[in-house]
């Protein structure tokens, strides 16, 4: 093998890795926000948790961010719950950093 090959090989794991990363802390910034927005709408307990689980698999849509924030805008206006647009975006990117380090932290 050559040393380009062990290069590439190199930073194919490591774009990979952090490709993994970046997955489990957005799964972990939507599971953080669904208990945030739980919070607002009065859920606590095993409904605060299943409420968070929602917003996890909302991810799933489709491809960014805007089919989980189309799900708590929806969920949040439903409830009555006044908050902006961008408040909503702002923790959501709060969140992302919390979930980031916290995710770092587990690896």
């Amino acid at each position: 093998m050559t040393t380009f090959d062990k290069r590439k090989d190199a930073f194919e794991s490591k774009f990979a890795h952090d490709a993994a990363l970046r997955f489990k802390a957005e799964a972990r910034r939507n599971k953080l926000l669904g208990l945030w927005a739980a919070e607002l709408l009065g859920k606590t307990g095993e409904a605060a948790d299943t409420y968070a689980k929602s917003i996890v698999a909302a991810d799933f849509e489709e491809a960014g961010d805007e089919d989980v924030f189309r799900k708590v805008r929806a969920d949040l206006d439903t409830g009555g719950v006044v908050q902006s647009d961008h408040q909503i975006r702002r923790t959501m990117d709060e969140l992302m950093g919390k979930a980031m380090e916290q995710v770092a932290k587990e690896a």
